[in-house]
């Protein structure tokens, strides 16, 4: 007898939104500092940008509370590498990169940084055949 699961279907994730204070700060931000490809600007109030293949969207609606949105990661190949491009850009790092896990086939590196508005980001890495 086979049975059928009422699922609906959720297994990607389209866009994410961060909520901003400063809607040109936060797009000069993402753009210029964090090197995201900007797509648009929607008046009066968002701003759009492409994320391999999830839109991450800026909205700086007037009644929106900025700086305790959920926590974004951005996976990278080289940590180290993109730590430094990022810091060489002025942004500004709660940490270094540092190992949050072995795994059994590799380790979890990450490194913490802030936006304009406060919102908590993160690069990740998954470093396979690395050595502590």
């Amino acid at each position: 007898m086979a049975t059928t699961t009422n699922t609906p279907g959720l297994s990607r994730i389209g866009q994410v939104a961060i909520l901003v204070k400063d809607l040109d700060a936060a797009i000069v931000f993402y753009r210029d500092k964090l090197g995201l490809k900007f797509l648009f600007k929607a008046p009066p109030h968002l701003g759009f940008f492409e994320c391999g293949g999830v839109r991450l969207m800026l909205d700086a609606a007037p009644e929106a509370n900025t700086g305790g949105t959920s926590v974004i990661y951005y996976n990278v190949e080289d940590i180290h590498g993109s730590f430094k491009t990022l810091s060489d850009r002025g942004v500004k790092f709660e940490s270094e990169p540092h190992l949050i896990a072995k795994m059994p086939d590799h380790e979890l590196w990450m490194a913490f940084l802030r936006d304009v508005d406060d919102n908590l980001l993160a690069l990740m890495a998954e470093l396979r055949g690395r050595v502590s």
